[in-house]
């Protein structure tokens, strides 16, 4: 089973932040679905994978779009 977090354009500076609160990334992953908006100026979605893992993203504008802040 995957939970996915799509990504939508709101503002630039619009911050989130996404955490494995239970502990199971690993076995189940966390799809940050990019919804057309770039990721780290790329054109992949992001997956957490590792237990207990966050982050934290900004979006910053449409040729980078949303920036990774804290890992």
């Amino acid at each position: 089973m995957q939970f996915e977090q799509i990504l939508g354009l709101l503002q630039v500076e619009h911050e989130i932040r996404i955490i494995d609160v239970t502990g199971n990334a690993s076995s189940n992953n966390i799809i940050i679905n990019r919804n057309g908006h770039k990721i780290q100026g790329g054109t992949t979605n992001l997956t957490i994978n590792v237990d207990r893992a966050g982050i934290g993203l900004v979006y910053y504008n449409v040729a980078q779009g949303w920036v990774l802040i804290e890992n």
